[in-house]
Parts: structure tokens; sequence; C-alpha cells
């Protein structure tokens, strides 16, 4: 059996080929057409927006209501969830310069951006002790794959039916209209593929590059200083666990999630605290790899699944896309939606107003 398993986590993450042309049959709100993408199959009204200003989108030159003037002053501590002020009493705000220091009013907790990054994560400070992470996080945190991501990596997942993130992108931009000039989180950023391209393309006041990877976060760094005229601006380097997010209570328009969710530990948490963080009428837009689009490749997967439920390979949780709209409505999201190619799956979901 371990040598199964390892067998599954391998065909996993190199993506044979055969992967892309698997999956279950159209159900009721997913599209599984293999060479057309065409995202949002159950019709969703969109959220009404704060202001009426015209954005032009993509190469479709479509217009949206655009958010405008979100608060940028969304950070807090991972402990309390109290909002984080500077050490001089000033309220803070993600435009944390370098060598910025914040500290929590709660618990005396304080916090630093080192240069690279601001530190939110619990265990800061901690001298003696080293928070043990599942491998499916451990494996990003190395320099090695972390330099490797957007260099080869990355560009594999298109066996799995991932679109490429051109497209990738695009597709979220269309989910992501509602909360158009607002601020974004982008979830488990990794090396920041799609957080630079919500920076540059300008759709929001304010980009949240996160990820638990002290050296992801410093390749982010670097890519962005690799780029001329980028609008460093709007873009804001944090480390944070996906499970214990350093923001406010409602204060976030949108949190976006690219091929993230089956290496989260817990994925219940996680979309918990997006739940959380997001505002009445925020968006997360999230994609990852669907069981039961690869399923049929692996056949001991279904028969394990069906005496243990969710299967766990190579510490990574890959859930069915019920299971997934189940989820979501567990942790308080509505309007679940998606499309799907493969084992790729890219879903959408929303707070309540």
């Amino acid at each position: 059996m371990a040598m199964v398993l390892s067998y599954a986590s391998t065909a996993l993450h190199h993506h044979h080929p055969h992967l892309g042309f698997l999956g279950l049959s159209s159900r009721r709100i997913c599209s599984l057409k293999p060479l057309k993408l065409t995202p949002i199959v159950r019709v969703r009204t969109p959220i009404p927006a704060l202001s009426t200003t015209i954005v032009e989108i993509g190469p479709e030159n479509a217009s949206t209501e655009k958010v405008e003037n979100s608060e940028k002053n969304i950070l807090a501590c991972p402990i309390c969830y109290n909002q984080l002020k500077r050490r001089d009493g000033s309220v803070s705000t993600v435009e944390s310069t370098t060598s910025s220091s914040f500290q929590c009013a709660t618990c005396k907790k304080a916090y630093f951006n080192n240069g690279t990054y601001l530190d939110l994560t619990v265990s800061i400070g901690a001298k003696q002790y080293a928070e043990a992470k599942p491998v499916s996080t451990e494996v990003f945190r190395t320099p090695l794959v972390s330099f490797l991501y957007e260099r080869g990596w990355r560009q594999n997942f298109v066996w799995g039916g991932f679109p490429g993130s051109d497209k990738e992108f695009e597709m979220a931009k269309k989910y992501l209209k509602p909360t158009l000039g607002g601020n974004i989180i982008d979830a488990s950023c990794g090396s920041g593929l799609f957080s630079r391209r919500f920076a540059k393309s300008e759709l929001f006041s304010l980009v949240v590059a996160l990820d638990f990877s002290e050296n992801m976060l410093r390749q982010c760094s670097d890519f962005v200083k690799q780029e001329k005229n980028f609008p460093t601006e709007n873009l804001t380097l944090v480390r944070a666990d996906i499970s214990r997010l350093p923001f406010v209570s409602s204060s976030v328009d949108a949190v976006h999630a690219g091929a993230a969710l089956h290496c989260w530990p817990s994925p219940s948490a996680a979309v918990a605290e997006i739940s959380r963080v997001l505002r009445p009428g925020g968006v997360l837009v999230a994609t990852t790899f669907i069981l039961d689009g690869f399923l049929p490749a692996i056949p001991f997967l279904r028969i394990l699944r069906q005496n243990n439920g969710q299967v766990s390979v190579s510490s990574n949780i890959f859930l069915s896309e019920r299971e997934l709209e189940d989820l979501c409505k567990a942790c308080g999201l509505v309007d679940f939606t998606c499309v799907r190619n493969g084992s790729f799956i890219m879903l959408s979901a929303t707070k309540p107003r």
C-alpha cells in the first residue's frame, strides 16, 4: 500500500498527460469541457458594488462597477484578531514601510517587517518553539522548490487540466468583478504568480501576497524587483498561516487562492478563516485539483474513498466537487459556482450580505 500511495503522489505532482482528459459527467453546478473553459454555469446575480466607477476588464473591454477607496487598516493580531497599531500608537495599514513594527494592544505581542515581508505568524518571536507543518507545507518552504515554482514546477499543472496562469487570471477576474477597486488577499500566493498580476492590473486598491513560506515570499520580492515600473505601492507581502489570518473580521473584499486548497492542512479551518475576514458580499475564488477528476485513473483511491471518506496523498487533501460546495456552505459562503477541466476546478463563493 505504501508503494501505491507513493505512486499516487508522484502521479499527482508530475501530472501525467492522461489526467487532463479525465473527469465525471457534467452536473448541475459545473461544466466539464476539457478544451473550452467557460466559467460560471450557474448564473449568479452580481453583488452591488459600493460605487459606480466604470472599469475595463481585459481584452473583452467589459465594464463593471468598481469598489473605491477600501480601507487599508485591515491588519490584525493573529492571536486575538484585534486591530494592530504601530509602536507610535497610530493605526497600522498594510502599506508598511521597511522596519515598521506593530503591536497588539491586547496581547502586547510585537510584529515586524523584515524588509521583505511583514511576519504575522503566531510563532514569531519564539526562540525554542518550531511549529511542525505537513510535508505539503514544508516542501514549499525550501529554497529549491521556491526557486523552481515558476521555473517549471507550476507549468506542469497543465497535465492536470490547469489552463495556464494567463487564462486562469482572466477567468478569476470574471468571478471577481463585484469586488474590483477593493482589496484582495492572494492566499498561499507562492512566488507571487498571481499577486503580481493583480497588482499590475490596478484593478484593486490593495493586493496582499500572503504565504507561510519565507522563501516563496523572497522569490516574489525578487520577481518584483526585476520588473521595471512595477506598482510596488499596490502590493504588500505578508507571512501568515492560512488557518489564522491576520486581518480584521469583515475587512477584505476578495480572496484568491491559486492551486492551494489541496495543500492546506485543514481546508475547513482555512475556508472558515476566509469567511471570517471577507466583507458581506466579498468573494472567494480558488483553484485546486478535484478528486473525481483523476479518481478514475487511480482505481484504488475509489476503494479507499468508499471506506475512509476524504483521500489524503502525501499530506495533500483532495476533495470532490460536492464536498467543496458543502465545505463553502458549512463555512457560511453561498452562491457556489465552478468550472472544471479534468482534475482542475475553479470555484467561487460569496459571503452573504
